[in-house]
């Protein structure tokens, strides 16, 4: 069987990649497209495969500035001859599911986001260009929603990474999606006993605004908390100048240190709105659990009472009484392994089965085997 998974570019190694890793564990011999690739960034896992890119990595500067070419993507994909192909997956983040594949061909897309940029997000994202760029962005956006609403309707069978997602999927394209959690290596994470209530509580992500680290900022001042906070990004100034003297910033910290931090803290603070959230998971693998608004992936990773607890108005108030609850209510019993034993129902093993799972029930006629050969190789 041959097989072609379409995934949006390769400049680096993150979530996405996490998952098109997993799809060619499902299958060793498929062949990648993608509209620009810089192969030094890929894992050798990926790196074996062969990788085919559309006509967008031959324009200028193409490697870094690919995301300027958006309005490309689409006339590039449809240039891809799939027709020998048997099974068609798609990765859709930036454009990727826009294929056009023979009638008889099943055709699967797993969805981390519908394009935010066009979609959800677009306001905000034209609020941050200049009034040329806007003004050309209102109208190249129109025709990419009117292109990506006809390319939906080329997929057979939709996948989405959480819950929330596969709500924007029905908002934006009318189309019901399963549900198949992205992979997260919990291989590194063990939990540790908990450090007691004078460890401070800990933030990681990128520092941008809608990351909302302000929120943990205010609230531990509120309380009169201690907060470390992990990661770097455009904020990183402002957020120094609204940080109290038990804040502090580590910038950004190699992933062998990550586990020592994840130990050290009384929970995880996560006040932003995630397709899916994978330090979350992290954070409960090391037996910490989360405090986070309740909207996006936290829903589905975060149990509550058993891996940490939701606030439902994203405001430092709501956070810190969640904090407050969490002190009261949860730390004095809390059982790290019981944390992280909810972790482990995240990992590279159920997305597998599920994918191959979803991929049967699209496509019988193919004939696959009830599970997927790579899983045992993987394991």
């Amino acid at each position: 069987m041959r097989v072609a998974i379409v995934h949006y570019w390769l400049v680096g190694m993150r979530g996405g990649e996490r998952v098109l890793e997993q799809l060619c564990l499902m299958f060793p011999d498929a062949d990648i497209y993608t509209h620009v690739c810089d192969r030094e960034k890929l894992s050798p896992l990926l790196r074996r495969h062969r990788i085919r890119e559309t006509f967008i990595a031959r324009l200028p500067g193409a490697k870094k500035h690919y995301q300027k070419y958006l309005p490309l993507m689409p006339y590039a994909l449809e240039q891809l001859d799939l027709s020998s192909y048997d099974l068609v997956l798609s990765s859709e983040s930036g454009p990727a599911k826009g294929v056009i594949c023979n009638p008889d061909t099943p055709h699967l897309c797993y969805t981390h986001s519908p394009m935010r940029y066009i979609w959800d997000q677009y306001h905000a994202y034209r609020e941050g260009l200049n009034w040329p760029m806007r003004m050309l962005w209102t109208v190249v956006s129109h025709k990419l929603r009117i292109w990506d609403v006809a390319a939906a309707n080329r997929v057979d069978r939709y996948v989405a990474n959480s819950s929330f997602v596969a709500r924007r999927v029905m908002r934006c394209w009318g189309r019901e999606a399963d549900v198949v959690h992205p992979p997260v290596d919990l291989e590194a994470y063990r939990p540790a006993p908990a450090p007691g209530p004078d460890a401070p509580y800990l933030f990681l992500s990128e520092l941008v605004p809608y990351k909302r680290a302000d929120l943990a900022i205010e609230a531990c001042k509120l309380l009169g908390r201690r907060l470390k906070i992990v990661g770097s990004g455009s904020e990183m100034e402002r957020l120094k100048k609204l940080a109290g003297p038990g804040v502090e910033f580590l910038g950004r910290v190699p992933d062998g240190e990550m586990r020592a931090l994840y130990h050290s803290c009384r929970a995880l603070l996560f006040p932003g709105v995630e397709d899916f959230g994978i330090v979350p998971l992290e954070a409960m693998a090391c037996g910490r659990p989360v405090l986070a608004y309740g909207r996006g992936g936290a829903l589905d990773t975060v149990k509550e009472g058993v891996s940490g607890l939701l606030f439902d108005a994203q405001t430092a108030e709501s956070l810190a009484e969640a904090m407050r609850r969490f002190e009261t209510e949860m730390e004095p019993s809390l059982d790290p392994e019981r944390v992280a034993a909810h972790a482990q129902s995240f990992g590279p093993g159920q997305f597998r089965a599920g994918m191959w799972s979803a991929i049967r029930r699209m496509a019988p006629e193919l004939g696959l085997p009830e599970e997927p050969p790579a899983i045992a190789q993987a394991a």
